[in-house]
């Protein structure tokens, strides 16, 4: 065999082995013919026709993530420093949503770029019409918003958006030192507040416990009095049944019942004496005196024999 049959044959041995091409496992391949889509090669062995059929570009359809930083403002004109990761796919390996990937943009570069971008002016478009006050506690907020903003979009181009994470959320330095005074004036005024409220309470139990003193006080006193006065009727009581009995033994016995009374006299003035404890105390001592207490006396004990009856 001569240099051209050697030729020829090692022509038509690369030509064999170009016919076939392998696509790894979580990949796909686009195919074109003189720059036309053709078909798309599925991970494993495939045949082509080499020289017409050539891979114009291999696709990943694994999740992928990118992670993003970039600033937004809130409508009270502060500066929000975000964080995130989002997380994508192709949306299957269906041939019309591989050719959306394959031929929506130039390159990935560009598809990155769109991706980025479009995620970014979502969440500043949410942003802006929030306060400061409110950014912190709006993550999920902020996730929900641009997942219903970036579903269509990203469909049109062949993707899906599987999660957007929102890492870390932070204000410009003077944002978080102003932040900081509120959030520490905020807790001053609720410790003054409840302060407050404990003294309010603490006064107003004060009262009532007081009021409630006042009132058993009143209420004993009230008892007292009532006691005094049942004694004090019951002492009188006792002492008109006792002169009215020694009277009527006196009578009985034909004796004047006013020894009684002089009796009684004579028995006060010596308590008087006895129990004055150096105390000055003026009675009139002459006959009349004595008459006159007696007489006075007499017409007391009267009046209770008569209240009796």
């Amino acid at each position: 065999m001569g240099p051209v049959g050697i030729t020829l044959t090692s022509i038509a041995v690369l030509l064999f082995f170009m016919c076939f091409v392998t696509v790894r496992q979580g990949m796909v391949a686009v195919v074109t013919i003189f720059g036309k889509y053709n078909k798309i090669m599925k991970p494993g062995l495939n045949f082509r026709i080499p020289l017409l059929q050539r891979i114009y570009k291999r696709i990943s359809i694994q999740n992928r993530s990118v992670e993003l930083g970039f600033a937004a403002t809130t409508i009270d004109q502060a500066n929000v420093n975000f964080t995130c990761m989002v997380l994508y796919s192709v949306l299957d390996n269906d041939e019309k949503t591989i050719q959306n990937v394959a031929f929506k943009f130039i390159d990935e570069r560009n598809f990155m770029q769109a991706l980025v971008r479009s995620v970014e002016g979502s969440i500043r478009a949410f942003v802006a019409t929030k306060k400061q006050s409110e950014i912190l506690s709006l993550r999920r907020e902020i996730v929900i918003e641009v997942k219903e903003n970036m579903d269509k979009v990203l469909e049109d181009w062949g993707y899906h958006l599987i999660d957007l994470q929102v890492n870390d959320i932070a204000f410009d330095e003077e944002v978080m030192k102003s932040m900081s005074k509120v959030v520490a004036s905020s807790n001053l005024k609720a410790a003054a507040e409840n302060e407050g409220q404990a003294l309010l309470i603490t006064k107003t139990k004060f009262a009532e416990a007081e009021g409630n003193a006042i009132k058993i006080a009143a209420l004993a006193e009230k008892e007292a009095a009532q006691l005094r006065g049942q004694g004090i009727a019951l002492f009188r009581e006792e002492v008109a049944k006792g002169m009215s009995q020694a009277a009527k033994l006196m009578q009985d016995s034909n004796l004047d019942s006013s020894l009684i009374l002089f009796s009684m006299w004579t028995e006060a003035v010596k308590n008087f004496a006895e129990q004055g404890e150096g105390n000055v105390i003026f009675l009139d001592g002459s006959v009349e005196g004595m008459e006159k207490t007696m007489k006075q006396m007499m017409a007391l004990g009267r009046m209770d024999l008569d209240a009796k009856k």
